[in-house]
């Protein structure tokens, strides 16, 4: 939970809970939607408290915006306010087979059949599969369905509706942004696309209501679990999937403005303006924002990742090469090089450009002479890889090739990852002095709202930021070498996993 000044945009104050991953299964990645709420509410008063102990006054809290990771997906009963399974998280992959069953009903299993109302190609992915196994597989939900109690959303709409009031008069509402990931809506005409749920067999009474990025949904009410009442009646007005909020927090309101952002995974985001381009070279196109309920809507070219962040804690926790994540940087910095060895963590499969979720992650060119150090540097490398062939994909799809890169999120703190990137991009590569760019995204669109007003997204008005920038320091022609090396290594991770595979591979 994060404070700004609605004038200078400078963070006041802010606390965060980590949040427990469960893994139950191989692939499988699920969150509790109850801890997640409870994080909400130990973040708010643990705030408001240090807000308290800055002798600033609460009651100055004008708006709330929400902000998630997108495609999360999450049901519950309307009547007990209780989830009816755990979140099932955006890069989980036991929707394969969910995939494939789809995929045959399609005429040619073509999988950008639904490309021109969405914008998102079939994949493990997105919501709607998701939820199509939870009510293939989970028989409470089933049953809340029939019993018409079940209601869907993503955790956006998971945390409005109890905020609101839950059982008790909830909203059950989401933003465009995080409805145009879940494959069920249709990105033109911004309603839900009848179509496409009937295609998936969802029910439509159990979606919520799409509204704007920014206007005002509801009113916080007073639980028992808020201790202080701080934010009663303040009222929940921006809501923004994370991605989305990181654009805005970006200021990239301009047609060709991109920005990339380095968490578990990576989301590279191009404003494409008031029109949706549709790629040619397996990017998604995406609805960027509405800031308003009569404004327009503006589109966004995207370029996922499924794993970045999500490597370095992969080295830390299933190898033990390090204890934390700045001695992975450490390790990488001591050497300088990956002496020729290329990683590429497809551990979800590959996300864009590829859509392959038969890859799997593969480490090659290993010799004798091979250490943990540039396994370490392989693994930093390969984030820039990817980005690099998603901003290739971007330059051709747009014809105009980007001239510098704007990123945020945790890994950007990381110098040599930074440089790195600049190197393999050939351009330079610019980082905000305060990377909590996506809470800043949603706080401008709750802030921004309609009879809230406090703050304004005139780009007059905007402050401008303080940024560190990167430039390149190596030879393009080595760049090159390596980028091409890092291809031919990507193309050996395809295809590994088939679901024909005896038990899938795994030992019994």
């Amino acid at each position: 939970f994060q404070v700004f000044n609605a004038k200078t945009a400078e963070l006041l104050s802010h606390h965060q809970v980590e949040i427990e991953q469960q893994f139950p299964k191989e692939g499988w990645v699920e969150q509790d939607p109850k801890e997640i709420l409870n994080s909400v509410y130990e973040c708010v008063e643990r705030t408001c408290e240090k807000m308290k102990q800055l002798n600033i006054n609460i009651s100055n809290i004008r708006a709330i915006g929400v902000t998630n990771q997108r495609e999360t997906t999450v049901v519950w009963d309307k009547t007990t306010g209780e989830p009816l399974y755990n979140a099932i998280v955006w890069l989980d992959l036991r929707t394969q087979s969910t995939v494939e069953r789809l995929l045959k009903r399609i005429p040619g299993k073509n999988k950008t059949f639904s490309k021109f109302k969405t914008g998102l190609p079939l994949s493990t992915y997105f919501s709607a599969v998701k939820l199509r196994w939870l009510l293939d597989n989970v028989e409470e939900i089933r049953k809340a369905v029939e019993d018409k109690r079940a209601m869907f959303g993503t955790i956006d709409s998971w945390l409005i509706w109890s905020l609101t009031g839950g059982k008790n008069g909830g909203i059950h509402c989401t933003d465009v942004t995080n409805a145009s990931r879940t494959m069920l809506f249709n990105i033109h005409s911004l309603q839900w696309d009848p179509e496409l749920c009937k295609f998936f067999d969802i029910p439509m009474e159990i979606l919520p209501n799409v509204r704007s990025s920014s206007e005002i949904y509801g009113l916080m009410v007073c639980f028992p679990a808020f201790k202080s009442g701080a934010l009663t009646g303040v009222p929940i007005s921006g809501c923004l999937g994370d991605q989305h909020a990181a654009l805005v927090g970006q200021m990239c309101f301009r047609d060709g403005q991109a920005k990339n952002t380095y968490g578990t995974g990576c989301f590279l985001l191009c404003n494409t303006g008031q029109k949706s381009v549709f790629s040619e070279h397996g990017l998604i196109t995406t609805i960027a924002y509405q800031m308003g309920r009569d404004k327009p809507v503006f589109y966004a070219l995207e370029g996922s990742v499924a794993i970045a962040g999500a490597v370095v804690r992969w080295l830390r926790d299933n190898l033990g090469i390090a204890r934390t994540s700045q001695e992975v940087e450490k390790l990488a910095a001591d050497v300088g090089t990956s002496y020729g060895c290329y990683f590429v963590p497809a551990f979800s499969g590959l996300y864009a450009p590829y859509w392959e979720p038969s890859a799997r992650g593969i480490i090659c060119g290993l010799t004798q002479f091979t250490n943990k150090s540039h396994i370490a540097f392989a693994a930093l490398e390969a984030v820039c890889f990817q980005t690099r062939e998603i901003l290739d994909a971007m330059n051709k799809d747009c014809g105009i090739p980007l001239s510098q890169l704007q990123v945020d999120g945790g890994m950007t703190n990381n110098k040599i990852l930074m440089q790195l990137q600049s190197d393999i991009l050939c351009i330079p590569v610019v980082k905000p002095s305060m990377p909590e760019t996506t809470a800043l995204g949603a706080a401008m669109a709750a802030g921004a709202a309609e009879g809230v007003g406090v703050w304004s997204l005139n780009p007059g008005d905007l402050t401008a930021v303080t940024c560190e920038r990167f430039e390149p320091q190596i030879n393009p022609d080595e760049s090159e070498y390596r980028y091409a090396r890092w291809k031919k290594a990507v193309k050996r991770s395809m295809e590994w996993e088939t679901s024909d595979s005896p038990s899938n591979g795994k030992p019994k």
